[in-house]
């Protein structure tokens, strides 16, 4: 007990800055008090109404700890509920459910704040993509390293305390999501990881945080590739000005050339009118390029809802030369969307599994405090049914273009 409770201070899990690391002191009942505590305690109603994965939960439904439970009781105003909710979440082992709001010392969100890709494979915790230009590539992480410690506490140890803090134990798919959280680290601190590769022995690096870390570039770059055009989309998908410049972009190809978007640099994910503007230079007629499914309407009526989205060609605006889309584990969210439908419209999409973000995110506000849950509500589906998060891509050398995966 006593090694357990050194590690988790070494590694300053959620209980650097959390409301619940110590004993609260009593309160006056007060009605806005009362307010954010029932709040609180109907995040986990709200979940098992709307989440849209709770199939791939224990028995189905949020897993939520007698421990987190307690802490529900303590919450007394709107920062210590927004402590309880981002803990609370955490409980689904789902990147892509996550507060509206945050603190300086949340953890970083991930993908758009990572640059490890980091599963558990036996008794390892595996590098497997290294985000381009990124603190760790510049310090020399590669796919296939090993993380070995964190803080100086050995990853496994590091993870089911994770784990532990939150009255939960570990199992396989927790246990990879929480590594790459711990890998991304707190957002008001570098990170401190170990890694070896082979028999050599490890390295220990302290690496800034993303969040700490400034890249300027443009929505998207448009560069000859030999006889192709390169469009390189920079994580820019929600930004609406995109779509102008990727029309400015492809008024550069050539009526057969072939033209390659490079989709490895979106974990933000972005929004469906920027995808259909750029889908929309690939079809000539109304195509089906994603399904939906609400489980939501469902389990409220008892009648499942399930759609087709098509995307539509655009006036004046269309290229009929070969098309070619590279993914990556930094492809995340609209982005693994946009990769589907250019699959469904007949592109090949090459390179290594992407982020495997689950479903569509909508927002739902608590009713006392206005604080916003973002849940993956929606299903997301290619147009044979396949769900999105399970997609592979081609492996980029079968594609023919001479270039290796991104990672």
């Amino acid at each position: 007990m006593k090694r357990m409770t050194t590690m988790v201070l070494a590694l300053a899990l959620t209980a650097a800055g959390s409301a619940f690391s110590q004993p609260q002191p009593a309160e006056p009942a007060t009605a806005e008090g009362s307010g954010f505590r029932e709040d609180a305690r109907s995040i986990e109603k709200r979940v098992n109404a709307h989440y849209a994965y709770l199939d791939r939960l224990p028995d189905g439904r949020m897993p939520l700890s007698a421990k987190l439970r307690a802490e529900a009781e303590q919450v007394r105003d709107k920062r210590s509920l927004l402590r309880f909710a981002e803990r609370a979440l955490l409980t689904l082992a789902d990147h892509h459910a996550i507060t509206g709001s945050s603190f300086a010392d949340s953890w970083a969100v991930v993908p758009s704040y990572s640059d490890l890709w980091i599963e558990k494979r036996g008794p390892d915790f595996r590098v497997e993509a290294v985000r381009q230009d990124s603190p760790a590539e510049r310090a020399g992480i590669k796919p296939g390293d090993r993380l070995t410690a964190i803080e100086g506490v050995p990853t496994a140890r590091a993870v089911e305390a994770f784990w532990a803090n939150l009255g939960l134990t570990s199992t396989e798919e927790r246990a990879g999501f929480a590594a790459r959280v711990l890998a991304a680290g707190k957002r008001d601190r570098p990170r401190v990881l170990s890694v070896q590769r082979d028999a050599s022995p490890p390295r220990q690096l302290t690496l800034p945080n993303l969040y700490t870390v400034t890249r300027e570039r443009p929505l998207l770059s448009a560069t000859p590739a030999g006889a192709d055009l390169l469009i390189t989309i920079h994580d820019s998908l929600g930004n609406e000005g995109t779509i102008a410049a990727f029309d400015a972009a492809m008024a550069q190809a050539r009526p057969d050339q072939r033209v390659i978007i490079d989709l490895s640099e979106t974990p933000s994910g972005g929004n469906t009118v920027v995808a259909r503007a750029l889908m929309g230079w690939f079809v000539s007629k109304p195509t089906a390029y994603q399904m939906h499914n609400l489980p939501a309407e469902e389990r409220q009526t008892g009648i499942p809802r399930q759609w087709i989205e098509q995307v539509l060609p655009r006036t004046g605006k269309h290229h009929a030369g070969p098309l070619l889309i590279r993914v990556g584990r930094w492809t995340g969210s609209m982005g693994e969307g946009l990769a589907l439908g250019f699959n469904a419209i007949g592109a090949d999409v090459v390179g290594d599994p992407m982020a495997g973000l689950l479903g569509a995110i909508y927002d739902h506000g608590l009713s006392h405090s206005g604080l916003i849950l973002k849940l993956p509500t929606e299903r997301l589906m290619a147009v044979d049914g396949t769900p999105r998060e399970r997609f592979i891509p081609k492996a980029a050398r079968a594609a023919g273009d001479g270039t290796p995966p991104r990672r």
